[in-house]
């Protein structure tokens, strides 16, 4: 009985814990611009090969804007869009481990491509990796 006892106070501290992370994770997220944006999408093929992509936009998220363009193919999954396909070349995960990797900046991206907001200015990149 004793063990349930100091079993019932842990779990409200861990329960109040992960809600004021949750709240702190979506006080602190960037909260999407309004107005024009200039931004610039970099391709990095299978074969290391690079095309690059500018868009001036209106729009708030990434996502929209590259499907819009057709430059990004995918399927809605529980996590937003997974991209299946960039630039007319195709990440199969099942086949070979295979997925396209979004980098903002130097950096890999800690958002799914439709809730990445865009930035007047920002560079992102989608690569071609192996798993």
């Amino acid at each position: 009985m004793k063990k349930q006892t100091k079993l019932i106070p842990a779990l409200i501290a861990l329960f109040v814990v992960a809600a004021l992370m949750g709240g702190l994770h979506l006080a602190s997220r960037p909260s999407p611009a309004a107005g024009q944006k200039s931004i610039e999408v970099i391709v990095v093929h299978s074969d290391k090969s690079e095309r690059t992509f500018h868009y001036e936009t209106d729009a708030q998220f990434l996502g929209p804007v590259l499907m819009e363009d057709g430059l990004v193919k995918g399927e809605d999954g529980p996590y937003g869009l997974y991209i299946k396909e960039v630039d007319g070349e195709v990440a199969d995960f099942a086949e070979n481990g295979a997925y396209w990797a979004l980098y903002e900046g130097e950096e890999y991206a800690t958002t799914g491509i439709d809730t990445t907001v865009i930035e007047d200015g920002d560079r992102y990149s989608l690569v071609y990796t192996l798993g």
